[in-house]
């Protein structure tokens, strides 16, 4: 038992051990907005926010690369090293305890120093050892207790790390759906097209050849009918370009990338908008951002860094204790009197390094510095990318609602130029004029479409995954 003599010398000790160096971590004050409350944005409990799209391929493309996706693997494999190095740090706080076993043979020359007359009774010496050291530095002022909370954080911004990038991997994936969808549209527009001018071009070619047309309006259709081809092969290598970027997205073999087979579900028209986004910045959004959630984990890892770069001023203290059994006989190794202990402590304290540790302790300092400036950079990017979102959400709307009229009016206009070429009341040129406006409509109606799905998955990405509406 421990005398109180005892307990006064051990409890300033004990004491001392609990101190740590440097400063805690404090959360940085930002000057916030007011923000929304959470009835339209509530926390969204799965990572699969690309269900509002309601979209079975898109589900299946999604699916596939969260299982294979190469930077996701990576990620993974960040966060079991940065495991690893917070088990380090953890053991670092612990005894460690060795056992050793040695057997030696000696035969002593008669000329040599080690050879004794009189007293070397024999020339041949054996001798078998057996040990177990135990070592232990104590953490008087929390250099390890500092590193071991620099690990965590590590481990902790690592995580968030993978967040990010499984976030940025599937908003990748949706936008390169999104962009395969808007292409076939395109491309089925732009043949359809093409289909009517291959059409008219046949005819001109057979007016011009009778004399019933002029050589200008043949090449005139002719050259119409070439634009719009050019426009469908273009498509046709934007279209092949971009399955084979999915292809990488979804972690494909090299070969289903050359057979390029990516099954389509629905038209881009016909694919699911929510008829209901937010309207506000949630006011979890610093919780609910990944990149957020890593930069902050550096913040705090950064901070324990100076808190262990202090202490090297301080003194390390450590124990060492060896029990164990020697005898020249290995039948006798734990006999009764082989039995032998050694104990000793130390304390070392750095009294001249060079400025070495105070270097060390302005690096720490300005690395806390600049991590914090990342910190602060990563929420203002955080609420601008929210804010944009919120923005683009509705302006695209209302964009494709504009589009589409004059895409319905460009429609109507081409029916009636085509009666009135019919009758004589306008010219060839006119027609064209017309035909060509209504593709360029088309198109653009079929690339705000995608930039309305798009806009979607930035606001999903922006609020840290998407959302969730109560019905």
């Amino acid at each position: 038992m421990l005398n109180p003599k005892n307990i006064r010398v051990l409890t300033p000790l004990i004491l001392l051990a609990a101190c740590e160096v440097g400063p805690d971590y404090e959360r940085p004050k930002i000057d916030m907005p007011e923000l929304s409350a959470q009835e339209e944005i509530k926390e969204f409990a799965t990572e699969k926010w690309w269900n509002v799209f309601a979209d079975t391929t898109l589900n299946k493309l999604e699916e596939r690369a969260l299982q294979h996706n190469a930077d996701l693997k990576q990620a993974i494999a960040n966060i079991d090293i940065a495991r690893a190095a917070a088990g380090v740090a953890t053991a670092d706080l612990l005894p460690s305890v060795g056992v050793s076993g040695e057997g030696s043979s000696t035969f002593v020359s008669k000329r040599g120093k080690n050879y004794m007359p009189g007293l070397s009774q024999k020339r041949n010496i054996t001798d078998y050892l057996g040990t177990a050291v135990a070592s232990y530095e104590i953490d008087f002022f929390g250099k390890y207790r500092r590193a071991n909370e620099a690990a965590r954080a590590n481990l902790l911004s690592t995580r968030a790390a993978k967040e990010s990038i499984l976030l940025s991997v599937t908003s990748e994936v949706a936008k390169t759906y999104f962009l395969l969808r808007a292409l076939d549209a395109k491309l089925a527009i732009a043949k359809r097209t093409l289909k009517a001018r291959q059409e008219a071009c046949a005819v001109y070619k057979s007016r011009f050849k009778n004399g019933y047309c002029t050589e200008l309006d043949h090449l005139r259709v002719e050259s119409e009918m070439s634009s719009v081809k050019t426009v469908v092969l273009d498509l046709e290598s934007s279209l092949a370009k971009v399955e084979t970027a999915m292809g990488v997205l979804i972690g494909a073999s090299p070969r289903e990338m050359v057979i390029r087979k990516i099954s389509k579900d629905q038209a881009i028209e016909k694919l699911r908008i929510p008829s209901r986004v937010p309207k506000g910045i949630p006011s979890d959004i610093l919780l609910r951002r990944p990149d957020v959630l890593q930069a902050e984990g550096q913040l705090m890892a950064a901070n324990a860094k100076i808190g262990e770069a202090c202490a090297a001023h301080f003194p390390s203290i450590s124990l060492t204790g060896v029990f164990g059994f020697e005898s020249n006989s290995l039948a006798k190794l734990f006999n009764s009197g082989s039995d032998m202990w050694n104990f000793n402590g130390g304390v070392s304290l750095p009294v001249f390094s060079g400025g070495k540790i105070s270097a060390m302790n302005d690096a720490a300092q300005a690395n806390y510095r600049k991590i914090l400036a990342a910190y602060e950079k990563s929420v203002q990017v955080a609420f601008k990318e929210t804010l944009d979102a919120l923005v683009s959400n509705r302006k695209n709307r209302e964009i494709v609602v504009s589009r589409t009229r004059q895409v319905n009016s460009l429609k109507r206009s081409y029916h009636i130029a085509r009666k009135q070429k019919d009758s004589g009341l306008i010219g060839l040129l006119d027609l064209l004029d017309v035909e060509r406006g209504l593709l360029s409509a088309e198109m653009e109606l079929v690339g705000a479409l995608q930039n309305q799905l798009n806009a979607v998955v930035d606001l999903c990405k922006a609020l840290g995954g998407g959302w969730s509406i109560s019905r």
